[in-house]
């Protein structure tokens, strides 16, 4: 072998100095030209895949935000354990500013909007809430607007005005057994949860809302049997969660609350299933079923996504709009129906017997 072969010429070297500096530069370029210009515009990567879907001609289109959680609010006047939107901030958005952004999500194809919190009743004693929610029924005569909510806040002089607009009320109960609450953290100094449960339901019944019950099964109702209380209070779908681990909200350093004393296994959740499979409103989630398959606003109306075990924010849709930022919050639509996302969800067509 000829030493002098192996060492490459002062020209050659400095075309492999060249060619190495123009990858990087096109690599960082494209990468720049992806995030400025969104991950919206056809980009197949792994971000513009949990915003899109393809069409019959193997294109991608965006994400239609069919139901969408607003979590308008963070403050909350209960302090559940295992809580995964905690009160990391104050902010509430000025009425008009919400409405703006709730119409930009009607026009992208919004059928379902779902208010939650925090406690969504507890900002202005439940008229900013009453307000959205006259709003999406009346003006954007959207086909289901519902609530989630603890039900320490609720009057009945609330289901007066505003009852007629809403579809769907459902209350946070996860356990009938007073003291399991107050583990859980699930109540407010001696008010009693299921005395506010129970009142809830029937006002529901009264002002013709339909009346829905979720549960979040932990290391603390477990081995409860609900069946005979699900049975009476009757509601039109109990959603059944396993407890969840969001990094920054119930776990690690910057969280206001530690879930990890909360946790169960897959196995002791089926199990739970098991106990009430005689229950025919019962609609389960796994932690699989839960994770992705939800569209999420916080109070800035950013898309959250929690892919990673955490919640990134997307950019807000008042300010990029609604295609651009549903990019970016890591949506699996194929888990969102098959978790039942899609259901019977307006009082209209429920059939109900008030």
């Amino acid at each position: 072998m000829q030493f002098s072969s192996a060492i490459a010429s002062p020209k050659l070297l400095l075309q492999l100095f060249i060619s190495t500096i123009y990858c990087i530069f096109e690599s960082a370029f494209s990468k720049l030209h992806y995030w400025t210009t969104g991950a919206c515009k056809g980009t197949k990567s792994f971000v513009s895949a949990a915003g899109h879907k393809l069409n019959e001609n193997n294109e991608e289109t965006a994400t239609i935000p069919t139901s969408v959680n607003y979590h308008f609010t963070r403050k909350c006047n209960y302090k559940c354990g295992f809580c995964f939107h905690t009160a990391k901030t104050s902010f509430v958005l000025p009425l008009e500013e919400a409405k703006r952004g709730l119409k930009l999500l009607k026009e992208s194809g919004m059928e379902k909007i779902n208010f939650s919190g925090g406690e969504p009743f507890l900002h202005e004693r439940g008229e900013f809430l009453g307000k959205l929610v006259q709003y999406c029924k009346q003006d954007l005569q959207l086909p289901s607007v519902s609530i989630v909510s603890n039900g320490s806040m609720i009057k009945e002089k609330w289901f007066q005005k505003y009852g007629v607009y809403l579809d769907i009320l459902a209350v946070s109960c996860d356990s009938f057994d007073e003291a399991t609450n107050q583990l859980i953290g699930r109540t407010q100094g001696r008010k009693s949860h299921l005395d506010n449960l129970y009142k809830i339901c029937n006002w529901c019944q009264e002002y013709k809302v339909a009346f829905k019950i979720n549960s979040v099964i932990n290391t603390f109702n477990t081995d409860e049997d609900m069946t005979e209380h699900i049975n009476q209070l009757n509601p039109v779908r109990w959603k059944v969660f396993q407890c969840l681990v969001i990094d920054g909200e119930n776990a690690g350093e910057s969280a206001l609350r530690e879930a990890e004393r909360f946790v169960i296994s897959d196995q002791q959740f089926q199990e739970f299933l098991d106990r009430h499979s005689s229950v025919s409103c019962l609609v389960p989630e796994s932690n699989e079923k839960m994770r992705n398959s939800y569209l999420i606003l916080d109070e800035y109306m950013r898309f959250l996504d929690c892919r990673e075990g955490r919640k990134d924010p997307s950019k807000s849709i008042l300010d990029v709009g609604v295609e651009q930022a549903i990019c970016f919050s890591g949506f699996d639509e194929k888990m969102f129906l098959k978790r039942g996302g899609k259901y019977v969800w307006s009082k209209a067509d429920m059939k109900l017997e008030w």
